[in-house]
């Protein structure tokens, strides 16, 4: 699964993206961000505060957690704000 991180998020993360294999018990949304944030500093930090990330999933916005089965690709980015 692909992960990719936007704005002040790959900042913190240090990286755009990187390839993760999560456990099998890892299989909802949510669970996949306490895998990550189980990792320790920087993830901890970066997604400690989920109502300022938006996160989609497949190239799809979601806003609930969701099963992860078929799931290729997973953005974390802060919401857009236009002008």
């Amino acid at each position: 699964m692909k992960i990719l991180y936007f704005a002040w998020l790959r900042t913190q993360i240090g990286s755009p993206e990187e390839d993760v294999t999560p456990p099998p018990e890892v299989n909802t949304l949510y669970g996949l961000i306490d895998w990550l944030k189980a990792k320790g500093e920087p993830y901890q930090s970066a997604l400690s505060d989920l109502s300022v990330v938006r996160i989609a999933v497949n190239q799809e916005y979601v806003t609930e957690d969701i099963p992860l089965n078929g799931t290729e690709e997973v953005a974390f980015f802060p919401p857009v704000t236009g002008g």
